[in-house]
Formats: structure tokens, C-alpha cells, sequence
């Protein structure tokens, strides 16, 4: 039970998975921090509006999350079985069918959502605020992004079965790439630069779908064309699933139905927030993009987590597995503490840096910010065992209840009360609101003592 070894060996191949993986994510978040400021320079309401419009697009990420995180802990899994047997055809063949699986649930919950913003774009805007000119705002930026949903989705669930055999330089290419196409396409259509009409809010979304598509034809095209570990092809896709379902639904579903309980509930955290004002919101679309920031490294290591486990695992070493699940329980309480120094450090400059905002809402932002470096300590520690850990090692259905018994019956009902019956200020609303994540760090702790966690994974139903 050490939380630190001299295993240079272990943090090597850790962090040559996590940091490419934490560079995709912090071009991604960076892209997400230029919208927020050029927006922003809009005002107040159309900031508003397009942070509760992605508050629901969220809930589709965080869906494809599920169904790509659930994929790859199957997917590291069979990829350690067939390295350590490089004849096992059987799990050559159980890759296959994981990410034709994937892919077909991540299309069809695309079309799912794409309908639902289609028909009810202002039904949805009013699930956050009930100010009409921000849900106006957010019916225009949710009507330019329709189609976003299935760029979005394939790109991202392609990008964590590539990952998950050790395929994480490329995805770090494509987001550079994205991440200048964006730049360049909101700057033009947000402000109606170089000929182009000023389309503001529109252009906001029409630059994020104009990236997605960017990412999504060299992920995907990649995936079906050049990949040789997978060795996925177009043909693929049609491929007979019926011997793997099963273990498909017992390990994979799980994730994505946690996940997707998450998303939410983290969007009945946007709605209790959208009630508590303008400014509230504005402050914490603010805060929003500097908690990520200050977090992926953490996403890196949670997901490298993930993978190195399921190798470990797939080659059939369960004490070693252990070893290193000491090992990354002490890797997140260390970056949960860089994390929440970082936000520290920086928050001034970064809520300085919104000159279209109220002193109300810098006000907030800076107690929001303050809250999040508390909260970082423990969220990064429980990041890295439930989405990185536990998870690579198939415990997926004891993650699903816990995630969303600590978020539904402790987190949402402190957060209601601290906000709309005690009216605390926003410190304490916040640490209210994301209470689960310390709750969850102990849970994780224990749960990792016990070893239930280890599960067995086959190749067939």
C-alpha cells in the first residue's frame, strides 16, 4: 500500500500516455476559453446563452464519453490480451466488434439529439433560465449547431479507442489543427472579419461546427482507413456483434449510463445555477473554463490510468495491477494539489481578462474560484480512480451507483438548499454543489482496498 514507488519504468509510460492526452485536452479547453472571451465581448446575456446552449450540448459529450470510456476499458483489455498472445484472434475479433458497437450507439444517440434541438430548441433553453433574452440568444446558437452533434460524437469516441492502444500523438495533431480552424472561423463569423457577415452568437456555433468537422475527417478517416493495431475498416461497421453483446451491455453500458446520469445531473447543477441570476451565470462560465484548464493533466492521467490498467490486467498480472492502483491514487492527490494552486495563482488575471462584465460578476467569479481550488484536491484524486482506475478494471456497475448516489441524493439537495434557502454565498454554494467529489474520494480509497474492483472480461457472451 505505498502511494509512491521508485518505479521510473510506471510514471514513464503513464505520462508519455497522459501528457498527449492532456495537450488534446487543454487545446480543447483553450478553443472552449476563446469562445467564452470572444462571446463575452458581446455582453452578459449572449455569454449566458451560449453557456446554458452548451450545457446541454454537454450532455451529448459526456454520452459519448460514456460509450467511448465504457469501449476502452474493453477495448485496453483485449488489446493486452492479444499483446501478450499476438495469435489470440479471438480478441482481435472482440476489438473489432467493441467499436462497431461503439460507433452505432454513438450514431444513433446523435440523431436523438439532433431531433430534440430541431423541434425544441426553446423548450430547452428554458430547462436553465427563464430570462428571454438569453433563451432567445440560445435558441440562435443552438439552431447553428444541429448538426454538430454527429461530428462531435464520432470524433470523440474514435479518439479514446485510438488511445486506448497507445494511438495518442495523432488525436494531439488534429486538435492543433482544430484548434487554429476555430480561432480563425469564430474571429471571422463572431466579429464579421475579412468580408464575412458579423453573425455573433451564430457565428460562435457555425465556428465550433466547422472545427468538428476538421476533426472528425482526419479521427474517423484515420480510424477506417490507416490504423493497423485496430485494424478497423468501413466493412466493419456491419460486422456481426451477437457473440459479444453481452459483455458489450455488462461492461460498457454501465459507464455510459453513470455518465450519462451524470450529465444530468451536472445540468441540474446549470439549472439550479441559472436560477441564481445573470451574474451568477456569467461568473461561473468564467470559472467553468479555468477548472478545466487547471485539470488536464489530471484527464490525462485519468485516462492513462485507465489504459495501462486494462493492459496490466489483459496480460493477467493482478498484483501488479494493485501496485499501481496505490500508485495512482498518490499521482491524484498530488495533481489535485498542483491543480488548486494553479487556480489560485492565476484567477486575478483570468476574471481581470472579461472587461464586458458587471463587478457582480467578477465578484462571484472570484469566490467561485476559491471554492474550485478546494474542490480540485479532491476531484482530481477520485477523477483518476472512478474514470481511470476502477473503471480499467471492469468495476463499471459499483461506479455507476456510487457516482450517482453521491451526486443525486447528497450534492443537488445541498446545493438547492445552500442556494435558494439558506442563500449562502457562492463559496459555499459551490462546495454544496460538488460535495460528491469528496465524498467519492474516501469511497474510492476503500473500494480500491478490497480488490472487488478486479473483474474478469471475455472475449465472447
Amino acid at each position: 500500500m505505498k502511494l509512491f514507488r521508485k518505479d521510473p519504468a510506471f510514471y514513464k509510460k503513464v505520462f508519455s500516455l497522459a501528457l498527449p492526452i492532456a495537450g488534446q485536452s487543454l487545446i480543447t479547453i483553450g478553443v472552449n476559453m476563446l469562445d467564452t472571451i470572444m462571446v463575452g465581448n458581446l455582453g452578459e446575456a449572449k455569454l449566458s446563452a451560449t453557456s446554458l446552449a452548451n450545457s446541454f450540448i454537454n450532455i451529448y459529450q459526456i454520452f459519448c464519453m460514456g460509450l467511448g470510456m465504457g469501449a476502452s476499458v474493453l477495448v485496453s483489455r483485449y488489446w493486452g490480451m492479444k499483446y501478450a498472445n499476438e495469435e489470440n484472434e479471438e480478441a482481435g475479433l472482440a476489438l473489432k466488434q467493441t467499436v462497431a458497437l461503439m460507433l452505432r450507439f454513438t450514431v444513433g444517440l446523435a440523431v436523438l439529439f439532433m431531433l430534440a434541438t430541431l423541434i425544441a430548441p426553446g423548450a430547452i433553453m428554458r430547462l436553465y433560465t427563464n430570462e428571454e433574452d438569453v433563451i432567445a440568444q440560445g435558441i440562435v446558437y443552438l439552431n447553428y449547431s444541429i448538426i454538430t452533434y454527429l461530428f462531435m460524437g464520432v470524433s470523440l469516441v474514435s479518439t479514446i479507442v485510438l488511445r486506448s492502444v497507445g494511438q495518442v500523438h495523432l488525436p494531439l495533431l488534429v486538435s492543433v489543427g482544430a484548434f487554429f480552424v476555430n480561432l480563425g472561423a469564430n474571429y471571422t463569423l463572431i466579429f464579421g472579419k475579412f468580408g464575412a457577415p458579423r453573425m455573433e452568437v451564430a457565428g460562435a456555433a457555425l465556428g465550433t461546427l466547422i472545427a468538428r468537422i476538421f476533426e472528425a475527417f482526419f479521427i474517423v478517416g484515420y480510424l477506417l482507413v490507416i490504423d493497423k493495431k485496430i485494424f478497423f475498416r468501413v466493412k466493419d461497421l456491419f460486422i456481426k456483434t451477437g457473440s459479444l453483446i453481452k459483455e458489450y451491455f455488462r461492461i460498457s453500458i454501465p459507464v455510459l449510463i453513470s455518465d450519462g446520469i451524470l450529465a444530468i445531473g451536472a445540468n441540474s447543477v446549470a439549472m439550479v445555477i441559472g436560477r441564481l441570476g445573470a451574474e451568477f451565470v456569467a461568473a461561473n462560465a468564467i470559472t467553468t473554463v479555468t477548472q478545466q484548464l487547471s485539470n488536464v493533466l489530471t484527464m490525462g492521467v485519468s485516462q492513462a490510468s485507465a489504459i495501462v490498467t486494462g493492459l496490466t490486467l489483459g496480460s493477467g498480472d493482478r498484483k501488479k495491477t494493485m501496485e499501481q492502483g496505490w500508485m495512482f491514487l498518490g499521482l491524484g492527490f498530488a495533481l489535485g494539489i498542483f491543480s488548486g494552486l494553479i487556480v489560485t495563482i492565476i484567477k486575478n488575471p483570468v476574471i481581470n481578462s472579461y472587461t464586458n462584465v458587471s463587478a457582480g460578476t467578477k465578484s462571484i467569479a472570484d469566490e467561485l474560484m476559491l471554492a474550485i481550488s478546494f474542490i480540485l484536491v479532491f476531484q482530481a484524486t477520485n477523477s483518476i480512480m472512478t474514470k481511470g482506475v476502477l473503471r480499467g478494471g471492469g468495476d463499471t456497475k459499483m461506479l455507476m451507483l456510487a457516482d450517482n448516489i453521491f451526486l443525486w441524493a447528497i450534492s443537488i439537495p445541498l446545493g438547492i438548499l445552500a442556494g435558494f434557502v439558506l442563500k449562502l454565498p457562492a463559496f459555499w454554494i459551490y462546495v454544496c454543489l460538488k460535495s460528491d467529489q469528496i465524498l467519492k474520494t474516501f469511497w474510492c480509497i476503500y473500494r480500491l482496498k478490497t480488490e472487488k474492483w478486479i473483474k474478469k472480461i471475455s472475449t465472447h457472451a
